[in-house]
């Protein structure tokens, strides 16, 4: 019964994806009973899985001539993925001009409900090395990437998220949190050992386009024994500042004059 049922449930989805390509073909929108015909579904199947996409805003419904067409959330999402495509595009040749000069490892990294996503890395040649982290997701206060991004944004999310998780004991002192990342703005780099790990350094900095929005963070990652202070205020900040500079410009973004 459980292996019919999880059958079942892959079936549904996959007539899910077939729905939205149906409608994503057809500008105009189609009706029930066309799209029962080409998903060769009852017409009470395919008016189930529309009500749930509809819930979700992948799909919307036109009242007057209850035809069904994409909705914004399926737009949103499309977005998104061209947006993370071109940032690796774009990313990548920054990110391997940093690893070949530091020789440590470097990530593309963006945020994602309040998770740092490590979305690309140029690995690094050292023999000893950081674990590589591409698709892993961490909670952004708990690592340096999720603080570059967040410290450009507006605060107000600090008393929202603290209400909304509580007291667990994995939640920072908000206040603390605030005057960190306030910190972090004005230097324009976070720099953490031991967030993402024991003996793990991480250097970050965001990346914003043209509107001035944080788009990601480039984030190196190394052994905290080969980050001495003297390599990270000379060399290592220096050229991810340096880096971030020309990946936002990369994507319009124009710093102002002092």
């Amino acid at each position: 019964m459980e292996r019919e049922k999880g059958s079942y449930s892959v079936q549904a989805v996959l007539k899910a994806f077939e729905l939205l390509e149906q409608l994503a073909a057809d500008d105009t929108g189609a009706s029930l009973p066309v799209l029962a015909k080409k998903l060769q579904l009852s017409r009470n199947k395919v008016f189930r899985l529309l009500a749930t996409l509809e819930a979700k805003a992948l799909v919307e419904r036109d009242g007057v001539g209850g035809t069904y067409r994409l909705g914004l959330g399926a737009f949103e999402m499309s977005q998104h993925m061209l947006k993370g495509a071109s940032l690796i595009r774009l990313a990548h040749p920054v990110m391997e001009e940093l690893a070949r000069r530091h020789g440590e490892a470097i990530y593309i990294t963006v945020m994602n409900n309040d998770e740092v996503l490590f979305l690309d890395m140029v690995d690094s040649f050292q023999q000893i090395k950081t674990v590589p982290l591409v698709g892993q997701r961490f909670p952004f206060f708990t690592n340096a990437a999720g603080k570059a991004m967040k410290a450009m944004a507006s605060f107000d999310f600090l008393d929202r998220m603290a209400k909304r998780m509580g007291k667990k004991e994995e939640v920072p002192d908000v206040r603390q949190l605030e005057a960190e990342l306030r910190e972090i703005r004005q230097k324009g780099v976070a720099v953490e050992v031991g967030g993402l790990g024991e003996g793990i350094c991480a250097v970050a900095v965001a990346i914003k386009d043209y509107a001035g929005k944080v788009v990601g963070a480039l984030t190196l990652l190394a052994p905290s024994f080969r980050m001495l202070q003297e390599r990270l205020e000379q060399e290592i900040i220096p050229s991810m500042l340096e880096g971030a500079d020309t990946l936002s410009m990369k994507f319009g973004y124009a710093k102002i004059p002092a």
